[in-house]
């Protein structure tokens, strides 16, 4: 099934839509929530079946992604500055990878899109239509799943692979409790209602991650196959 391409809002001028007949999938979670597992077996999977792969995802530019780090360690960005800053990281990763691959015929893996920059923005009281505007130059993906995730959950997940929370995913900077693990549960519950908000209009594909590994994989799987026959 091939899909034309179009942007959220004007776009990229230079991008030639009618070249691109890859296929734009995005995966989409918290911290702790399994993305990074699933984009690997569905690399796997795909790759498998005769397909060639790209994998991208935030903070991976080469242009900000080691300045973007740098200024969240001290924990001082206002959530405009973090929102230009993840914008210039998406826009650079947009232009010199997904577009070019697209073009390509491949398929390209986003672990996180906008959706997780939008929602991050406006639980820290930024306007909705400032952020949907500066992520207009963004493409439509064929495909968006949100792994949904329990935050008491995640944090389990978190401490498993980390021993640690981080202080951002935390929503530390909201002031939302002096308890980090307070303040993680509060913060998950005010992404996840956003993403749950944002659901019809970007019309995601809501994946029960409190499942195995394998049982999300079977139902991602599943999902995609229709895309791509």
């Amino acid at each position: 099934m091939i899909l034309s391409k179009q942007f959220y809002g004007s776009g990229i001028r230079s991008a030639d839509l009618s070249r691109l007949g890859g296929h734009l999938i995005v995966l989409e979670g918290a911290d702790g929530s399994g993305r990074s597992t699933q984009i690997q077996l569905l690399t796997s999977w795909l790759e498998n079946l005769g397909y060639s792969v790209v994998n991208v995802g935030i903070k991976r530019s080469t242009l900000v992604s080691e300045e973007l780090a740098k200024a969240q360690q001290g924990n001082i960005l206002s959530k405009t500055t973090m929102s230009l800053f993840y914008a210039t990281d998406f826009a650079d990763q947009l232009e010199n990878k997904i577009i070019p691959a697209l073009a390509a015929g491949e398929i390209v893996l986003c672990d996180r899109y906008i959706y997780t920059l939008m929602a991050r923005h406006i639980v820290r009281g930024g306007n909705v239509a400032w952020v949907e505007k500066l992520y207009g130059f963004a493409l439509v993906p064929d495909m968006v799943f949100y792994l949904q995730v329990d935050p008491e959950i995640l944090i389990e997940q978190n401490f498993e692979k980390n021993s640690s929370l981080n202080y951002w995913e935390s929503g530390m900077d909201l002031g939302l409790s002096n308890s980090l693990f307070d303040s993680f549960i509060i913060y998950q519950h005010m992404i996840k209602n956003e993403f749950l908000k944002m659901k019809k209009k970007y019309h995601f594909n809501i994946i029960d991650g409190d499942r195995s590994v394998k049982a999300i994989s079977r139902s991602l799987q599943r999902k995609i196959e229709v895309l791509l026959t």
